[in-house]
């Protein structure tokens, strides 16, 4: 019974699995049917396994660009790790899961509950309320193609609950307030990208999230955003200067609404990150500016779009805008006519990509849903190039 034993847990581990995790008070995720190809291949040494780092302040669309990061690599079963809060044998996680992809919230990496940084009087932003040690072992675990054991931060109740398993994927997004913070863990990240809110539109977005979904009053919403500033300026805001990719979201120059109503996105790339080929329109060397004639706009904002060469923190960059809104997702067809390298592997892809999300998904017909996907499809296309792999459109 013992060789048994032993036979089985050495053929799991050597899978990535942990059968046993769940005697051991540990959540896992149901593993899905391997080929034989894929039960030969050893993931994180005969197949890399790439990790993308992706910063952001709460409140900044990372939960609509995680999805569309998801779906752009394929596979099946995009969901939450082992179903998620609420479904049956779910639990409280904020980890996303696909054949292809796992993300892991850096939320779980918090030193403290709540009612522990009420105690040190820190907040979540401070660099002494994360597990940086931690988070840097978990990630060189799983880039090395091994399970871990991964603590949850319930944001629910603020409360960290017991570990769940995450097994290794060919891509591991790691998403949060510090991807970028510690440069141990900023060593494994493949790739790097930083959602750039500006003041005005996090204070509108903050306003519309907090008040109708939390029911906070305007002045609490006012004392959390400045609460958070200090912290947010010294140790989140200064991850775009190690990023691959900066998405800056602005108020429109070109609306006549009032602020937050209308945005102006920028795309900004680096053009020296090897495997990597920045998008842009017409001509990559020079300053292009085009206002489509054929979208249907608001009244009070048209559609403006833009492309130049620029520097960012000392960096050489590409930088690619778009101003305005559409008024139907459809003119997307259009719209990508005018771009050059945005990864898509067939004429169509990226309009397709953005009307199969649909009109009402946040960001959708500005900016900020045309270049969250453009990056989508750059990394696809970094993903590609670095583990000489293919993934189907």
């Amino acid at each position: 019974m013992l060789r048994v034993f032993l036979t089985v847990l050495a053929i799991s581990s050597a899978l990535g699995f942990a059968p046993f995790a769940p005697l051991m008070g540990l959540k896992t995720r149901s593993s899905s049917k391997l080929s034989f190809s894929e039960l030969s291949m050893k993931l994180g040494v005969d197949e890399k396994v790439i990790v993308i780092g992706v910063a952001a302040d709460s409140g900044c669309g990372k939960s609509t660009f995680m999805r569309r990061l998801t779906k752009v690599f394929g596979g099946k079963n995009v969901g939450p790790l082992g179903g998620g809060f609420g479904t049956p044998g779910g639990w409280e996680t904020n980890t996303l899961v696909s054949d292809m992809t796992t993300v892991i919230c850096l939320d779980d990496y918090h030193l403290n509950d709540r009612g522990g940084r009420k105690v040190s009087g820190l907040t979540a932003l401070h660099v002494k309320e994360q597990r940086f040690d931690l988070m840097y072992e978990h990630i060189k675990a799983l880039k090395q193609g091994q399970s871990i054991a991964k603590p949850i931060y319930n944001h629910v109740n603020g409360t960290l609950d017991a570990p769940e398993t995450v097994v290794p994927t060919p891509i591991v997004i790691v998403e949060g307030l510090h991807p970028m913070v510690d440069p141990k863990v900023r060593s494994l990240i493949d790739f790097s990208i930083y959602l750039d809110i500006s003041d005005d539109i996090k204070f509108a977005w903050k306003i519309q999230r907090d008040m109708a979904e939390r029911g906070w009053t305007l002045e609490q919403v006012q004392a959390s955003i400045e609460q958070r500033k200090p912290d947010f300026a010294a140790y989140v805001a200064p991850q775009m200067e190690f990023s691959d990719v900066v998405i800056s979201v602005l108020p429109s120059e070109i609306s006549k609404e009032p602020v937050g109503k209308h945005l102006k996105v920028k795309l900004v790339q680096r053009t020296d990150k090897a495997g990597f080929k920045p998008a842009y329109i017409a001509d990559k060397d020079a300053a292009v500016k085009v206002v489509p004639n054929k979208v249907a706009t608001p009244a009070t904002c048209g559609i403006a779009l833009a492309s130049y060469p620029d520097k960012f923190y000392g960096n050489p960059v590409a930088t690619v805008e778009l101003d305005g809104k559409l008024e139907n997702i459809n003119d997307y067809t259009y719209i990508e006519k005018f771009l050059a390298d945005t990864g898509a592997k067939t004429s169509g892809e990226l309009s397709s990509e953005l009307i199969k999300v649909g009109p009402n998904s946040p960001g959708s017909l500005d900016g900020t849903g045309l270049f969250q996907t453009v990056t989508a499809l750059k990394l696809r296309e970094f993903y590609e190039a670095y583990s000489g792999k293919k993934v189907q459109a």
